[in-house]
């Protein structure tokens, strides 16, 4: 074998394992942020070269898992390594990476306040500019899913309707959705911004509960929340240090 392929299979090999170790990071960040509980929730990542996917393995304990525990599928979802199941999100997963070709990390939690809105079928209005920082606009919740798109392909389903809530709106803009009667999905550049994303949807429903509670019930107006959120997401946003060239 030439040295040139032996140098692009060790490149290849040195990607895996570092997606492997992020999305294996990723993972325990959702149970070290509360979000997840026993083995409710899942993370994965892609890398958009290959297109490979490496995904969390169903029902593994957080406890006793370990970054070669992770699944990497091609993007039809076949297995291309790893002794365990996939995640049973994964088709979820599968279909929202092949959707938006933007996105490289999705996760999926039951978090407390992101799953009461989801299991209330309601949007989370923008009320004001901590939600504005983060999501432009509401955080929508799907339509519930119909008996037979339960009964066959669930997970493929969910990511229909997760992409058909989303319509035309730009994925990394509104990074979350809630499916409703179920919970949360958030994604990002990489895994890493997925959880990120996930952590500020939850103190983002916790907010807008209590905002709801105290009788508040009007969201945010438009242009505080264009303001806030086009100073830290839009062309000429000014929010952080600039980075170096």
């Amino acid at each position: 074998m030439s040295s040139a392929k032996l140098n692009r299979r060790q490149q290849f090999y040195f990607m895996l394992d570092k997606l492997k170790v992020s999305v294996f990071k990723a993972n325990l960040d959702l149970v070290h942020e509360g979000l997840v509980i026993h083995t409710w929730g899942n993370a994965s990542g892609r890398d958009k070269e290959s297109g490979l996917i490496v995904i969390k393995p169903s029902g593994v304990s957080y406890k006793s898992m370990k970054p070669e525990d992770m699944v990497v599928l091609d993007p039809e979802g076949k297995v291309v390594e790893g002794k365990f199941k996939p995640s049973t999100d994964a088709p979820t997963h599968l279909l929202l990476y092949k959707t938006y070709k933007s996105i490289g990390g999705v996760v999926h939690t039951h978090s407390t306040y992101a799953t009461s809105w989801a299991q209330a079928g309601k949007d989370i209005p923008a009320f004001g500019t901590t939600h504005a920082d983060h999501f432009y606009g509401e955080v929508p919740c799907t339509r519930k899913l119909t008996a037979k798109e339960v009964d066959s392909d669930y997970e493929v389903n969910t990511g229909k309707v997760i992409i058909e809530r989303l319509d035309k709106s730009d994925p990394l803009v509104v990074p979350s959705v809630l499916v409703n009667c179920h919970g949360p999905f958030s994604w990002g550049f990489d895994a890493e911004e997925a959880v990120y994303n996930a952590v500020a949807l939850e103190e983002i429903a916790r907010m807008a509960f209590y905002t709801v509670t105290l009788g508040h019930t009007e969201p945010v107006d438009k242009y505080l929340l264009n303001k806030h959120f086009r100073r830290k997401h839009g062309k000429d946003a000014y929010y952080g240090q600039k980075k170096n060239k």
